[in-house]
């Protein structure tokens, strides 16, 4: 896979986008994306084919406007009482898997490679499955809260079942994430080609493990910038004529603190991100073909502290760039490998695709929720 994206095309595209946007009050927002995706689906060739993106945004705004109702009134209700809000949840929650599966029905048929739709083969019975779980946590605390209003003592279970809750979710959160992907990667196709997510439960777990690990390590090293100033400073304090010492430690003291919180948002993402891409990827196909995906931590790390001092020092206007360089290193650290020729795998999926753009008026009128 190659990205041809240019920063400088890309800036002029976003700026334009963020202004109609500021003029339309949002309203702009499915065109914008639509724009925004076709230039970033253009520029991802894939054996020297680019991709393409056909979306309507007026299909896309449907799906803005009934998403963002759904929300609200999530919102507005849980300002009335705790019982409102958990019924406004429980809809939100019976809706959104369909939602989620008429979402990924729209993006993959409005996909296209050499001429080709993709397709997206996941049932509305799958996005339950793997949708109600991520809901279930916030089911049972709002249940909670409803049964043991604000106001009344909790009773003894009360703090023991919300604190079970909290442990199960953290424990749980690879599963969940595992679960979900599962749905995703089974159910992507190109013609009759559909692919599978040959990867274990396990390996989930070693990588949300590991992110944790580092994790610590950056609270270790934010600890570490935190508390030698202090040290310095209470030194200073303690000497004689020591205020301007004491100045100078408060000021290393903010610097680190800042410095800190930068260490703690950088070092687990990109670790994270270039991990579970690599797993996911390398871990998609069939038996003809597959993807593959080295995405390495170093120069992704690298990547991420460049955009982020750039977009401190240009007030956010680097924000262009620094998405056309992220999408340019994650997207050609993939590849794919095919048992036959992509010629024949072409005109075999050209024979067996019929009329895929009717996947996009599936279920809910295969509305787009913004994924």
């Amino acid at each position: 896979m190659q990205f041809t994206g240019s920063g400088s095309e890309y800036f002029r595209i976003w700026i334009v986008n963020l202004l109609l946007m500021l003029v339309t009050l949002g309203i702009y927002y499915p065109w914008a994306k639509v724009r925004r995706l076709r230039y970033f689906y253009g520029s991802t060739e894939v054996g020297g084919a680019p991709l393409d993106f056909h979306g309507d945004p007026k299909k896309m705004l449907r799906g803005y406007v009934l998403t963002g109702t759904l929300v609200g009134l999530y919102s507005v209700a849980g300002n009335f009482s705790a019982l409102a809000g958990l019924i406004a949840f429980v809809l939100l929650m019976a809706l959104w898997p369909a939602l989620f599966k008429s979402s990924m029905q729209f993006r993959l048929a409005n996909t296209s490679w050499r001429g080709l739709r993709f397709r997206f083969r996941g049932s509305i019975g799958g996005a339950y499955r793997a949708m109600l779980p991520l809901f279930l946590p916030g089911g049972l605390i709002l249940g909670a809260i409803v049964f043991v209003p604000g106001d009344t003592k909790p009773p003894d279970w009360y703090s023991a079942f919300l604190g079970g809750v909290a442990g199960a979710v953290l424990l749980s959160v690879p599963w969940l994430w595992w679960n979900l992907k599962r749905y995703q990667h089974n159910h992507y196709a190109l013609g009759q080609q559909q692919t599978e997510l040959r990867s274990t439960l396990g390996a989930f777990y070693i990588v949300f493990l590991k992110t944790l690990g580092v994790t610590l390590l950056a609270v270790g090293v934010l600890t570490g910038l935190l508390l030698l100033p202090a040290a310095l400073g209470v030194a200073g304090w303690s000497a004689p004529g020591g205020g301007g010492a004491m100045g100078a430690a408060l000021i290393a003291f903010m610097i680190g603190m800042i410095g800190g919180v930068f260490v703690v948002q950088l070092l687990p993402r990109p670790y994270f991100s270039s991990r579970m891409q690599n797993l996911l990827w390398s871990r998609t196909g069939n038996s003809l073909l597959r993807f593959r995906s080295h995405l390495e931590f170093v120069p992704l790390l690298g990547l991420t502290l460049k955009n982020w001092l750039f977009m401190v020092l240009t007030l956010g206007l680097y924000w262009p760039f620094a998405a056309i360089a992220l999408a340019r290193m994650r997207l050609q650290a993939v590849s794919v490998t095919t048992r036959i020729d992509p010629e024949s795998l072409i005109d075999r999926a050209r024979t067996q695709d019929g009329e895929a753009a009717g996947d996009a008026a599936g279920d809910l009128l295969g509305l787009d929720i913004g994924l």
